[in-house]
């Protein structure tokens, strides 16, 4: 199979959705969170949605990805060599009760990989005001899909910072994912993909079983860090970024690590990786960059 990278700028469907207090209560709950700044309706600015809430908002869109992108001659049948193999977000505000959120997609860069084709689209998430509320950009592997045409769009992608480690991780931590995680983040979330509820789909795929969704392993390992280097505040969040390089089982913990932390221009700059219950990297080269 191949995909031509021509079809960088190609726009996605506008999609529109509301965020309800439930909803973020819920993907909250799904994730073990426990911080008031998420239930606590009370306060005097209200609840917010945890920082990778926005995966949650535009999942509708990549679920039915080949059904939004405005291009009829887009080879569709690449789409089922996809793996979720990055994601970066850059937080304008957090999602809050009552938003109406308008997003817009578009494909933002085709690029050639050891691994076969390295496709990014980026959404811009915005209020009913115009007011910007997130971008992200999700990285897809097409694997053994060809990329044609060289490879446009890497000017697209925001320049990560150079990623960091000591000799010695500054502090690890342990969580315990159940049996039952997978369910209630899907159910939670609204992030409903059969591999993470399914056992005989799953089995079906080559997997030994369910296995945890990567954008919940990432809100867990978030959880973790903000508790511990922002006082648990997460609208100290600017951006983030991650690659998903593993799988997690239920059943099994994670260990979260953080690898190293730097100042940088904008604030704070945190390292970080997770390893599943067999040492294994999941998540990798993790970088959260906090304001000041």
């Amino acid at each position: 199979m191949k995909l031509s990278s021509d079809f960088v700028g190609t726009p996605l469907k506008e999609y529109r959705c509301n965020a309800d207090p439930r909803w973020i209560m819920n993907y909250a709950a799904s994730i073990g969170e426990t911080n008031p700044l998420y239930y606590n309706d009370e306060l005097p600015d209200g609840i917010i949605a945890p920082s990778v809430f926005p995966v949650a908002v535009t999942w509708p869109m990549v679920q039915h990805i080949t059904d939004n992108i405005e291009a009829a001659d887009f080879p569709k049948e690449v789409i089922f060599t996809q793996v979720h193999y990055s994601e970066q977000l850059i937080v304008h505000r957090p999602v809050k009760p009552g938003d109406e959120i308008i997003v817009k997609g578009v494909i933002a860069a085709i690029l050639p990989h050891r691994a076969g084709t390295y496709v990014t689209l980026r959404f811009d998430a915005s209020d009913a005001a115009g007011n910007s509320i997130f971008t992200e950009y999700i990285g897809a592997m097409m694997r053994g899909v060809e990329c044609t045409g060289g490879g446009k769009g890497s000017e697209n992608i925001p320049q990560l910072t150079e990623w960091r480690e000591g000799s010695e991780p500054l502090w690890e931590s342990s969580v315990h994912v159940g049996a039952l995680t997978p369910y209630i983040y899907d159910g939670c979330s609204n992030i409903h993909f059969p591999i993470h509820t399914s056992v005989k789909f799953a089995r079906m795929v080559g997997l030994p079983g369910i296995i945890l969704q990567g954008t919940a392993t990432l809100a867990i390992a978030l959880r973790e860090i903000i508790e511990k280097e922002a006082n648990g505040d997460s609208r100290q969040i600017s951006s983030l970024y991650c690659r998903f390089t593993g799988m997690v089982l239920p059943g099994g913990d994670i260990k979260v690590s953080l690898a190293c932390k730097t100042s940088s221009p904008d604030g704070m700059d945190l390292f970080f990786n997770v390893f599943n219950s067999e040492g294994k990297r999941v998540i990798s080269n993790g970088i959260i960059n906090l304001k000041v």
